[in-house]
């Protein structure tokens, strides 16, 4: 059983603006505002079923997330083909992608170096990745 501990996700509306940020080449910036986003509501479907765990290692660097980062965890959703899950493997945890192979499922790495584990009955499917969160300064 894993252990939790309560983190408060405040209610705090930031502005949004209403228009994209091209992540390629320059745009003319625009001043509309959009409607203030709520963080959690956003990120939080099901505050009941969630959790925020820390990832701990590199295996999922080819899908973005590395050591330190924050990932948001449902235990709402079910976990399906191509999904970053929480898995417990013989009791320990880890974070991969699920895939499908020749009729089974694999927890995947998304980084090499990393061994692909067989979905079979030491492994529970604990959760969801359904959002991530990184400080860069």
């Amino acid at each position: 059983m894993l252990e939790t501990v309560p983190v408060h996700v405040a209610a705090i509306e930031l502005p949004m603006l209403l228009v994209s940020t091209p992540a390629g080449f320059p745009s003319p910036a625009q001043d509309d505002m959009e409607e203030p986003i709520n963080l959690a509501d956003w990120l939080i479907e099901h505050p009941a079923a969630s959790f925020i765990m820390r990832v701990e290692g590199y295996s999922m660097t080819g899908a973005g997330i590395t050591d330190g980062d924050l990932i948001i965890v449902s235990r709402a959703v079910k976990a399906r083909p191509g999904h970053i899950v929480v898995a417990l493997v013989h009791g320990d945890r880890t974070l991969k992608r699920l895939r499908r192979r020749e009729g089974r499922l694999w927890l995947v790495a998304e980084a090499d170096g990393y061994p692909d584990i067989i979905v079979d009955e030491h492994v529970e499917t604990w959760g969801v990745v359904v959002g991530l969160a990184r400080k860069y300064v």
